[in-house]
């Protein structure tokens, strides 16, 4: 049976990003939703986003947008917005594109492919049959393609109600500290901290199965349903 499988934030984490693929090990006839912020505040930002654009080229990868793309590509047009960005994430972004480990930071050093990829190819929404997939959160009574980019990309997910599609959703951003999932029935955060003591978390909307890998390289998976959840979340995403 073809499956989606949605890959929540990763956050320059390209060893737990390879670790979970070989994980799951898609097949031909799958999806893969990941969900946003690719870069800022892990190691390898620039490696994260090498292997997302090779993965599209062996997979059906449907990449979503995030806040700290937004953030990014902002900071390289507004340089008065650089020195927040920084400060959320973007040195680590510009040091893993620094051609020696004391050179001074740059967007100079990032290649025309993925500022290309990170302005034209990343999309806001993602549907399939029985789930939707966002970065962020959705307004419960608004239908997907009228959705603010505040609701998109900004939005905290805090025990949302049921989406009027009748759909469930399948979000990131708003980091789960306890390393798993939270949910309430109809929405699933699968943001768990991947650039700290957490993991990378990918989601299998067929069988509810949580699928996840850390920088570590260790691997773990479990049924969404038979684990409670935490209220306890990051406060800076």
């Amino acid at each position: 049976m073809p499956r989606h499988l949605a890959i929540g934030d990763i956050h320059g984490c390209v060893n737990a990003l390879k670790s979970l693929v070989d994980f799951v090990d898609p097949q031909d006839d799958d999806t893969i939703i990941t969900l946003g912020d690719y870069v800022d505040r892990g190691p390898d930002s620039r490696g994260v986003v090498d292997y997302v654009i090779e993965l599209r080229k062996k997979y059906h990868l449907v990449p979503l947008r995030g806040n700290h793309e937004i953030m990014m590509l902002d900071s390289r047009e507004k340089r008065s917005w650089l020195d927040s960005w920084l400060q959320y994430g973007g040195e680590a972004t510009l040091r893993s594109y620094a051609s020696l480990p004391n050179a001074s930071l740059s967007f100079d050093d990032v290649p025309d492919s993925h500022i290309d990829f990170l302005t034209n190819d990343l999309q806001a929404y993602y549907e399939c049959e029985s789930h939707f997939f966002v970065h962020a959160n959705a307004d419960p009574a608004v239908p997907l393609q009228e959705q603010s980019d505040a609701a998109l990309y900004w939005k905290k997910y805090d025990d949302p109600g049921p989406h009027c599609s009748g759909k469930v959703m399948v979000c990131g951003h708003t980091t789960q500290l306890t390393g798993f999932p939270r949910s309430n029935g109809h929405s699933i955060c699968i943001d768990t901290w991947a650039y700290g003591r957490g993991w990378l978390t990918g989601f299998e909307v067929e069988t509810g199965m949580v699928w996840q890998a850390n920088e570590a390289g260790d691997t773990r998976k479990f049924e969404a349903n038979r684990y409670l959840t935490s209220r306890k979340t990051h406060p800076r995403n």
